[in-house]
């Protein structure tokens, strides 16, 4: 009777040591299967996004407008502060560049004596319109889209002069 006591004894804590495996093995497999099964989201940022007010905005005169612009990478949502370099050409016109240089995609800053954008890195200098007048830039200012509603400015993807959305 002393072994069959220790031998279901033994079933017993054989019996939790598998389930014990099995439970763990569920564990790291559900994850895993959930992972492979039904992937993340893409990574997605809105396409337009207010970025500032047109009366805001002085007639010939560059201004650089910050604006909060949210976005998913998988499961995690992200916002990230964003800026861009505004021209008002006319009434209802707005020109929108991006913040990056096309050479190496250094900051740039408008230069208000010289009236022109300049690199502080490599040297490069670009027109109010946004045209590369000297330096080793090889294009253009890079642009958003822009459109405007009532008197707001929503920017969109950014796009190469002539291009389409990098």
């Amino acid at each position: 009777m002393a072994e069959n006591q220790g031998s279901s004894r033994r079933a017993l804590l054989l019996g939790w040591i598998y389930g014990l495996g099995a439970l763990m093995g569920l564990a790291f497999a559900v994850p895993a299967a959930i992972y492979l099964c039904f992937p993340p989201r893409s990574r997605k940022t809105p396409d337009w996004v207010q970025a500032g007010d047109l009366t805001q905005l002085d007639l010939g005169q560059p201004q650089q407008l910050t604006f909060r612009r949210t976005g998913t990478d998988g499961w995690k949502i992200a916002a990230e502060k964003a800026t861009a370099w505004c021209v008002k050409t006319s009434d209802r016109d707005v020109i929108a560049f991006s913040p990056w240089c096309t050479h190496l995609g250094c900051a740039y800053h408008w230069d208000e004596q010289k009236k022109q954008f300049l690199c502080p890195c490599h040297g490069s200098v670009f027109g109010i319109d946004g045209k590369v007048l000297a330096g080793p830039a090889p294009r253009s200012l890079d642009r958003y889209e822009v459109k405007l509603e009532n008197n707001a400015v929503w920017l969109g993807p950014v796009r190469p002069p002539g291009g389409t959305a990098l």
